[in-house]
């Protein structure tokens, strides 16, 4: 899943890089590492909110989410695992109308739906490779976000054959659904962990080109919001096709 939400596009409603003319280099520095680290803070307790969510949830995730008989989904089951794609289509698409408030509340909000809906893999995967995958994708994470920060390559580039890539491995999951291939959904879960993983540092690059048009504007807290999101769909994402790939199932 991805948001509509990109920084290059935000001339249109008025901001540019004009905001930072006559700011000494120092103080946008200083105002760069604070926004990123609040864009990591709230990305984090997000990814923190959904895992506690999730764990306890797990106990009544099989009564609640799975059909009575144990082939497929429930009904609640269906609603809360496609709630938070509504989540992020409602704050991509509405950011302009909504107000930092709002979308602090939606991105809550959205953890907190997603924990339950995740709370499926105690049911699949055993605890152990859950944390092993969990320590793996943190550390892959921070090393590619922290190179998509400080390179001084512009992935932009990569940005339109990352985003199609997506689009294309969404399609061979809905195929997949009618094939029930295991070969297919191993290749599936391969090339999902590549994606994400370059997503990663383009979106944390992305991210960080955003601060020059929205800092000293109304806009911070929102970009500040919508950043942790596109960082946290990342990390998710990533965390789940490699457990797919790797985990151990009960």
């Amino acid at each position: 899943m991805q948001n509509q939400y990109d920084p290059r596009t935000t001339n249109a409603s008025g901001f540019g890089p004009a905001v930072s003319v006559g700011v000494p280099r120092a103080a946008r520095d200083a105002g760069l590492r604070s926004y990123m680290l609040k864009v990591y803070n709230y990305m984090a307790s997000g990814v923190l909110l959904t895992g506690i969510v999730a764990l306890l949830f797990a106990p009544y995730a099989r009564d609640v989410l799975i059909n009575a008989s144990g082939t497929g989904l429930s009904g609640l089951g269906w609603l809360i695992t496609f709630a938070p794609l509504g989540f992020v289509l409602a704050m991509s698409f509405g950011i302009n109308r909504m107000s930092t408030a709002t979308l602090q509340l939606m991105f809550w909000a959205f953890a907190t739906v997603m924990g339950l809906s995740m709370s499926t893999i105690f049911i699949v995967y055993t605890g152990v490779s859950i944390a092993q995958t969990f320590f793996a994708v943190t550390a892959a994470f921070l090393g590619l976000s922290l190179w998509g920060y400080t390179t001084k390559k512009d992935l932009s580039g990569f940005g339109t054959f990352l985003i199609m890539g997506v689009v294309g491995l969404l399609v061979a999951m809905v195929i997949n659904i009618f094939l029930q291939s295991s070969a297919m959904a191993l290749a599936i879960s391969a090339i999902g962990v590549l994606l994400f993983a370059g997503l990663t540092a383009y979106d944390t690059q992305k991210i960080k080109s955003m601060y020059a048009y929205v800092a000293g504007t109304d806009m911070m807290g929102k970009s500040i919001i919508m950043g942790a999101l596109t960082l946290y769909l990342d990390f998710i994402n990533m965390f789940q096709f490699l457990l797919s790939f790797m985990g151990n199932r009960e």
